[in-house]
Parts: C-alpha cells; structure tokens; sequence
C-alpha cells in the first residue's frame, strides 16, 4: 500500500481554475499532480502529493491563483501523514498514462 508524506486538496468551480490553479500548484513547490474530479455541476477538486511544506506551498499558490482571477475557492486542505487507508479514495483520482508527445507534436 503506497503512503504520501502529505497530500494538499483545492476545489474551486470551473475548468479554467482549476487549470491554473493546477499549474501554479506545480511551479510553486515540488509535487506531483495525483489527479483532479469533476466533483458535481462545475466544482472541480484536485489532488496533489509531496512533503508537508511543498504541499502547503502548492496549495498557498493554488488559491492565490484562483481568487487573482476573480474566482472562490470553496474548500482547501493540506493532510500530513494521511492514513493509508484515503488510498482507496485518492486512488480514484489518479491520471490515467497519456502518451508522451513526440518532439515537433506540439
């Protein structure tokens, strides 16, 4: 069973936001995007892992990113240690494997 040092959660409302917030997420501290939902009419959650202080950072960054285009982000959290057991739900949120994209594809 895979443990995280920490995981930091946003949820906000929108595809665009959480767009951003995502990318200000992963430029502010050293995480890795574990996924995001569609959680339920427009409310988007996204899921990030790392150490307590990169994911504090990450989700800092993520809300600021958010309100500085006008948005709400409607709940945030950052767990430290989380019990193995969030496995079973953070594993839901897991990116699927894209294909890489070949040089001259972008």
């Amino acid at each position: 069973m895979r443990t995280y040092e920490a995981i930091g959660a946003i949820e906000t409302f929108g595809l665009v936001f959480i767009l951003e917030a995502c990318d200000a997420m992963c430029k502010a501290a050293n995480v890795e995007l574990v996924g995001y939902e569609n959680v339920a009419s427009g409310y988007i959650s996204v899921i990030v892992q790392g150490d307590v202080a990169a994911c504090q950072s990450a989700v800092e960054a993520g809300i600021a990113a958010v309100e500085k285009m006008g948005a709400n982000i409607y709940s945030s959290v950052v767990i430290a240690s989380p019990h193995g057991d969030l496995n079973k739900m953070i594993d839901r949120y897991q990116l699927g494997d894209f294909l890489p994209v070949e040089e001259g594809d972008a």
